[in-house]
């Protein structure tokens, strides 16, 4: 009786502690009123922020932190002294944050806080970096809400990395991580990494954002303008009167509801187009009126309203109303909303830049992982998407592996022995280019070789669900892989701990032929199902798959599915009905497999 009792007690906690995990989701809330004068001139301008925070979480918040990014576009910033001291900084660190030491006073970038209250009471602060730490009068209690009001000054850097004013094509402002942010506080507590030009984590709220600038400038980024009567530059009826104010400034008035970060850019020689996309999604793109190559550029409006489209059938439907692509920045990078790419490339390059930083509007601000922890889930998952878009419309012939090159680069770093836990902090690898191969191409290689694992139906089903279930939501490396199972059917820790979590490599190879018996081998330490070819001498074929134990189940398959291979076994075989001619492991190549030249043995007649 008593071991029923206690059976009886531990099922009901068990049950207790599973509801109470799935009611007990949260996570924080913002609510941003800014108003900013900005001095095209001395490229200065004063900020005035109320921020609303809504504490969701189940503890008590007696500090809070904000990030000061434009504090690092100085001369000996932890940006500048992490270029310094890494074998390989990326070119535009070279290029551009390798001159911060040599910066004047006016042309370096900071954010200095002039007032900050709590609930209308002073509350004391320190700036470290670019962190701002605030030691709360109150604290914050689990569900109560605080607000804060501060004043500050900044100034726009050198355009040196994402930010900065007057980058290389012209383009005056290019206005991102220009405003004093909240850092994100969740499960895993601060979230309060310092800017070394890197990914971002940001806070899920609202924004009500008024610029105030020179009425010869054009403004696009986030948010809805409010008051497009007011402003003209492209964005009124033209229907209608435009009613400018009669001084030399404009105020723009923008909201952005339901979003992580507020960017915007500015020139006075901006060209506005606005196109018509999917689900009424309006389209903007921003431009220099001389730009050498606007023939490609309308080229590449035309294929961002396609590749929406795409997007949307893909993973699931963009939510927002408007979108847009504006000429600045420094290359390529995406925020709320929108995105900055530079204009002057060959068209190819035109067009992929701007189809891979739209697609992040889906893994990236839609989803919103913490991209310095799991920079793969952000990037890796945005080229795929985009891969796989580019060779199912825009290529004349769909490619037989739209991935070839995330798994090229992938195994050159494996083979040069240069490779690291995709579990590394963005910030803290050895070398960028492993950070950034770790992150795009084996990020991407992440989900093409998880959809051999289960199957490319399933695959496509597993994206689907996981947009749908994680949207603004901050989903984690465990929320996609669950999501998998749930599709599948299959058990799958093991890949996400073996792919992501360590450096282990895939190799599998034929051992013995003989007769009509196979013998395979696992030569590397990472486990998975096996896809076998095998032909004949008499000319006929047949297809194995051989499923991996751990996983409790296997694919759809046309092939015949045989005995599943155990991972504590090294070697495995199995009998066919006929003589063997030939046999290869994975001819679809979909599985990362370092070393091809062990997958196919070939017998003399």
């Amino acid at each position: 009786m008593k071991r029923i009792f206690f059976a009886v007690i531990l099922t009901v906690s068990a049950v207790s502690t599973q509801a109470q995990s799935n009611s007990t989701y949260w996570q924080q809330h913002v609510d941003y009123t800014m108003d900013i004068d900005m001095d095209v001139d001395t490229y200065q301008y004063e900020g005035k922020q109320k921020l609303r925070y809504t504490n969701n979480s189940p503890d008590v918040l007696d500090q809070v932190f904000y990030h000061l990014y434009f504090n690092a576009f100085q001369p000996n910033s932890e940006m500048y002294a992490h270029s310094q001291n890494i074998p390989d900084p990326d070119r535009r660190f070279i290029q551009n944050v390798s001159n911060l030491v040599n910066l004047r006073p006016d042309q370096i970038g900071f954010i200095e806080v002039e007032s900050l209250k709590q609930d209308g009471k002073k509350v004391q602060y320190e700036v470290i970096g670019t962190i701002l730490k605030v030691y709360v009068n109150k604290p914050i209690k689990a569900g109560a809400s605080s607000t804060f009001t501060m004043e500050y000054k900044a100034q726009v850097p050198e355009q040196t990395r994402r930010s900065g004013r007057n980058n290389k094509e012209g383009i005056a402002l290019s206005m991102a991580q220009w405003y004093p942010k909240m850092a994100e506080y969740d499960i895993e507590g601060w979230h309060t990494d310092p800017y070394i030009a890197h990914e971002f984590h940001g806070v899920w709220g609202d924004f009500d954002v008024t610029i105030h600038i020179d009425k010869r400038y054009t403004i696009g980024g986030t948010g809805y303008l409010q008051n497009p009567q007011e402003i003209g530059h492209g964005y009124e009826d033209k229907s209608k009167l435009i009613k400018q104010s009669k001084g030399t400034k404009l105020s723009w008035h923008f909201k952005a509801p339901n979003v992580h970060d507020f960017m915007w850019a500015a020139d006075p020689e901006y060209t506005h187009d606005i196109k018509e996309g999917p689900n009424g999604v309006k389209l903007h793109f921003l431009y220099k009126k001389d730009l050498k190559n606007k023939a490609d550029w309308l080229v590449m409006e035309d294929i961002a309203v396609k590749s929406m489209e795409y997007y949307n059938g893909l993973v699931g439907d963009y939510p927002y109303k408007q979108y847009s692509i504006i000429q600045a920045g420094d290359g390529g990078m995406e925020y709320g909303m929108s995105t900055l790419i530079t204009a002057n490339r060959k068209i190819s390059s035109l067009i992929g830049v701007m189809t891979h930083e739209l697609a992040h509007s889906w893994f990236q601000f839609i989803l919103a992982s913490n991209e310095s922890k799991h920079a793969w889930m952000d990037e890796g998952f945005t080229t795929y998407m985009d891969d796989r878009m580019t060779s199912d419309i825009l290529m004349d012939k769909k490619a037989p592996n739209p991935f070839a090159g995330s798994y090229r680069n992938y195994f050159t770093y494996v083979d040069i022995g240069w490779q690291e836990s995709q579990s590394t902090h963005i910030d803290r690898y050895k070398r960028e280019r492993v950070a950034s191969s770790n992150a795009y191409s084996k990020g991407c290689v992440f989900l093409a070789q998880l959809g051999y694992v289960i199957g490319q139906e399933n695959l496509d089903n597993t994206l689907k669900k996981y947009f749908r279930d994680f949207k603004f939501k901050h989903p984690t490396p465990n929320d996609i892989m669950r999501s998998a199972e749930k599709i599948s059917g299959m058990q799958l820790d093991w890949y996400l701990n073996e792919w992501t979590q360590t450096t282990h490599t895939i190799d599998y190879g034929i051992k013995v032929i003989a007769n009509t018996k196979i013998t395979l081998e696992r030569v590397g330490r990472m486990p998975m199902p096996i896809d076998v070819s095998v032909t004949y001498m008499d000319g006929t074929a047949e297809n194995f798959h051989i499923p991996l134990r751990m996983a409790l189940g296997n694919k759809p398959t046309d092939a015949i599915v045989i005995e599943n291979w155990a991972w504590a076994f090294p070697t495995y075989s199995f009998k066919v009905s006929k003589d063997i001619k030939k046999v290869e492991i994975d001819p679809s190549q979909m599985m990362a497999d370092v070393e091809r030249n062990n997958n196919i043995v070939e017998i003399d007649d």
